[in-house]
């Protein structure tokens, strides 16, 4: 019989809490630090403790998510934590397609993608020398906002980047990404695609809390000036925003020409739950500036069901729900190969 597993961090909660009530056993690979947190949740049922997350390559940890015939969720600690050649190497199915996220973690792979989506992009900025107006540099991967800042210029920029090099949270070599600065409403657009189905699913929306930039709105510009710390990205938390129901139906024409594109760039596309996130300005306009190819964290404030997905389905509807729902749907009927790999 299948089960679910995850990594024990992120998004685990609601991934094997949803994996339960479709009747599955649910694994968590567990650091020993955070061992006392999970042991909470009795719709846990077995935690294979780790040092660190990599040791999920290691036979050890392998065999009994292989004895279990496991399916591993991913999200955003598997792409922080491993390489995309380590994360290619697991053996056990993994949901959704595997070789995407190796999309997601490379920034030139990962605009190549969305302009082949056709969506609005801000514009890239090759050079620090090229900086000419207000700038967001941010690093490859997931990195949870941890180590990006706002520049306008060469000299504000080797500024901040050496003060960070400083402070350890980025390294001398680390590779980083310009891109011009699209002020407006922020909204991170949540999809799922169900190769079964044949069908793309919006899930809903979020906006995330980044520390301690947001606190500086709270700060005279006076104080500001003189404040010489550099303000982290670094995501908190997230909350819920209900898009006008005018711009639906450009949010799902979005995700279509992403599953469309994700399919034609890095088969077998783009299956299970995404994200395409971004800001709308004053004419309702939206520009992504980034996504992600698998389960946010901004899923984690609906895991009784989103408004929009309490219109598809007669029940409470998590993602973490839905996701095993479609494992469930394609073990019935012996296309599990169709949605993992």
């Amino acid at each position: 019989m299948t089960s679910i597993a995850t990594l024990g961090s992120h998004c685990s909660l609601q991934v094997l809490k949803g994996a339960k009530d479709e009747g599955f056993k649910t694994l968590l690979v567990c650091e020993k630090k955070r061992e006392k947190l999970y042991r909470r949740f009795n719709f846990i049922d077995e935690l294979i403790l780790v040092d660190s997350f990599p040791e999920i390559l290691e036979k050890k940890c392998l065999d009994i998510l292989e004895k279990n015939n496991s399916v591993l969720i991913p999200h955003g600690t598997l792409i922080a934590q491993m390489s995309s050649e380590e994360i290619e190497s697991i053996k056990i199915p993994i949901f959704g397609n595997k070789w995407i996220l190796r999309w997601e973690s490379d920034r030139n792979k990962k605009e190549q993608l969305m302009k082949e989506s056709n969506l609005n992009l801000p514009r890239t900025i090759p050079t620090p020398e090229d900086i000419n107006g207000l700038v967001i540099v941010k690093r490859q991967g997931a990195a949870g906002g941890k180590g990006y800042f706002l520049a306008t210029n060469k000299e504000d920029y080797d500024a901040k980047r050496d003060s960070l090099i400083k402070q350890g949270i980025l390294s001398k070599d680390e590779q980083l990404y310009i891109q011009e600065y699209s002020p407006g409403v922020l909204a991170y657009l949540q999809f799922f695609y169900s190769p079964l189905n044949e069908d793309i699913e919006f899930f809903g929306s979020d906006q995330r809390h980044e520390s301690d930039i947001e606190s500086l709105a709270r700060i005279p510009s006076s104080v500001q000036i003189k404040h010489e710390k550099v303000p982290s990205f670094n995501v908190i938390g997230n909350t819920p925003i209900v898009l006008r129901e005018s711009l639906l139906q450009e949010a799902y024409d979005m995700g279509e020409r992403f599953v469309e594109a994700s399919r034609r760039l890095v088969k077998p596309g783009m299956n299970g739950p995404f994200c395409i996130e971004g800001v709308y300005d004053e004419n309702a306009k939206f520009t992504s500036f980034e996504f992600s190819a698998r389960i946010v964290a901004g899923t984690n404030i609906y895991m009784e069901g989103s408004p929009y997905y309490g219109l598809l389905f007669n029940e409470p509807m998590s993602m973490g729900k839905r996701i095993a729902r479609e494992i469930k749907n394609a073990d019935k009927s012996n296309q599990l190969d169709k949605v993992t790999t």
